[in-house]
């Protein structure tokens, strides 16, 4: 067996778009390989591209996913952020929105700011164990559900192959001369426009899914889906945006989001039943036009039961996210339920993963500090 790398990510170097295609062309011979891979790899480069465009022409794309290209998005909404992670073809490191103070708008900051004070006061008043940096992060995290999915605050690096970069593309452009009309959409259409033309040096015009019927998968039709739990299980619920964008990272497991009619929010438990609860809906309300990330939406999921205990794993913990270890663990009582009478298999498969945080699960060893423990972890208000 021979092992080589034949082309790598090179800092600095943009590969172009006829590179692409070339390198794509000699891909696409390796499928039909009468000679040594060397011959192939110096062939007359007129004969990869009439290789390259048959391969174009007949719809068998997968060639075109070799060439990778390292983006870097400085300044995008975390709305735009959202729409490329849910494709999952691709590698992203993110700003944290809960790790890393944001600077919004006039109107968001203003609240901003008066939150994160208010949560500080209630985060160390209801875990005084919490050390005063860590507390500091944790008003951040909550605050920032205040701050709007179309806030231009978000900077990433963004790794996708030549092919999906072009579907993309395409799944952009459609959204914009498509997609009706509202004050949603009104929002997003600059930025998906803007995002075309700034990569436009790199589009192939033959290299679009519209044989496939693909689209931007984030935003759900009308379609309705049912709920089921066993091998395969499909769930829907409401999550905030910021919920939704940790989910994501479960790239073995399917989301969709769709608005709704009616405005709701997201309300943190460390304020929960408490006299600043009605203050947080009436200031996050008043932000409503700027699509705040504490907005809910309705989110559907799917996947596997396999890839949904591995979602146990990373969501039930004590430095998870709170408001997606709460959701996970109601989804894991739903399968619970749904399980235990119709399919006692997969309900004992669960069950060890019913007991408490990812601590008390079956073989795994914790080697991050925490301060709420096994027991605790579940019933946090942080």
């Amino acid at each position: 067996m021979k092992v080589e790398v034949i082309a790598s990510t090179k800092v600095g170097y943009k590969i172009s778009k006829e590179e692409a295609v070339d390198f794509s062309g000699k891909e696409a011979g390796i499928c039909y390989l009468p000679d040594e891979l060397d011959k192939l790899l110096n062939e007359d480069s007129e004969k990869t591209l009439k290789r390259a465009n048959r391969t174009l022409k007949s719809g068998h794309h997968s060639v075109f996913g070799h060439v990778h290209y390292n983006l870097s998005l400085e300044g995008i909404p975390k709305i735009l952020a959202m729409i490329l992670n849910n494709e999952k073809v691709y590698n992203t490191s993110e700003k944290s929105a809960r790790y890393t103070k944001m600077n919004p708008s006039k109107e968001e900051k203003k609240l901003y700011e008066k939150w994160i004070e208010i949560y500080k006061k209630q985060i160390s008043e209801n875990s005084p164990q919490i050390d005063e940096k860590r507390v500091e992060k944790l008003a951040q995290e909550n605050a920032r559900y205040l701050i709007s999915v179309f806030t231009p605050a978000t900077t990433m690096g963004y790794t996708v192959s030549f092919g999906q970069l072009n579907y993309i593309l395409h799944w952009f452009e459609d959204y914009i001369e498509k997609e009706e009309n509202n004050e949603f959409s009104e929002k997003l259409k600059p930025y998906l426009k803007e995002f075309v033309e700034q990569l436009s040096p790199l589009a192939l015009e033959e290299l679009n899914s519209d044989l496939k019927g693909r689209k931007i998968s984030l935003f759900s039709g009308e379609r309705k889906r049912n709920e089921e739990f066993g091998e395969n299980y499909c769930t829907t619920y409401l999550a905030s945006f910021a919920q939704l964008a940790q989910a994501q990272r479960h790239r073995t497991l399917y989301y969709d989001m769709k608005l709704l009619d009616e405005p709701q929010y997201y309300i943190p438990p460390v304020i929960r039943e408490t006299k600043l609860e009605d203050e947080w809906l009436k200031d996050i309300s008043s932000l409503k036009q700027f699509y705040p990330q504490g907005m809910l939406v309705q989110v559907n999921e799917r996947g596997t039961l396999e890839n949904f205990i591995l979602k146990c794993t990373e969501r039930l913990c004590g430095v998870a996210q709170l408001e997606i270890m709460e959701q996970t663990k109601k989804t894991l009582d739903k399968y619970l339920d749904a399980t235990k009478v119709k399919n006692p298999e997969i309900y004992e498969e669960l069950l060890p993963y019913s007991k408490g945080a990812r601590c008390t699960f079956p073989g795994w060893k914790c080697t991050v500090p925490c301060v709420f423990g096994p027991k605790n972890a579940m019933t946090r208000k942080i």
